[in-house]
């Protein structure tokens, strides 16, 4: 039995501006990307979902909730779609971790799969506990439609299994904040249908394409 959901990465924040690593500190939403969240949430109203679920961090959480005032649903939070933690490189751009941390940030860009930033999570863990979490939405809704608001570093897990791209691999897509990503998942695995539907930030004031 095929069960489809919908991925979304939450809306703009003042650190994704500067191009600062959040990991799990927990950074609201800024202007913008509650406008962003309100745009995605009236597109998304449109495919109507049977559940939604949300990172527990407050920046998807507030996006969440965009979906769920016009849908009438609950959002239920689901830790394991939290962002991957990022250890000591947690609050820093990456040109302030290359300066600070030389040998992390080496494993940083070479995408290392079993490195943990000295006291995050490794890429593997990080993998785990994605498909924890995506297999437990499944098992509770066989043949259904859900929608479930994460971050950038999920979807990006979530993309390259669903299309048997190599973690350790440079990101060749974009992830943009707010776009609508579609897979599906049945008896053979985890399949991409759509990636990075953003037409509904057409008009949303700051939006720029990545």
């Amino acid at each position: 039995m095929t069960t489809r959901i919908c991925f979304v990465r939450h809306g703009e924040t003042d650190w994704n501006i500067e191009k600062r690593i959040q990991g799990h500190i927990d950074i609201p939403l800024n202007q913008n990307g509650r406008a962003q969240a309100l745009a995605m949430g009236y597109n998304a109203v449109h495919h109507r979902f049977s559940a939604l679920y949300s990172s527990d961090l407050t920046r998807a959480m507030e996006t969440a909730c965009a979906i769920a005032e016009l849908e009438g649903l609950e959002v239920r939070p689901l830790p394991q779609l939290r962002e991957r933690n990022y250890g000591i490189f947690q609050g820093l751009t990456s040109a302030e971790g290359a300066l600070r941390h030389p040998e992390a940030y080496a494993h940083y860009v070479a995408r290392t799969p079993d490195y943990a930033f000295e006291s995050g999570e490794t890429m593997l863990a990080h993998l785990a506990r994605i498909e924890a979490g995506v297999d437990w939405m499944v098992r509770h809704h066989q043949g259904q439609t859900i929608c479930a608001v994460s971050h950038g570093g999920v979807l990006d897990i979530i993309y390259r299994k669903a299309t048997g791209r190599p973690l350790h691999t440079p990101r060749d897509f974009a992830i943009p904040n707010c776009a609508l990503n579609w897979f599906h998942v049945d008896g053979h695995g985890w399949h991409l249908e759509k990636w990075a539907d953003r037409h509904h930030l057409e008009n949303v004031i700051g939006e720029v394409a990545e």
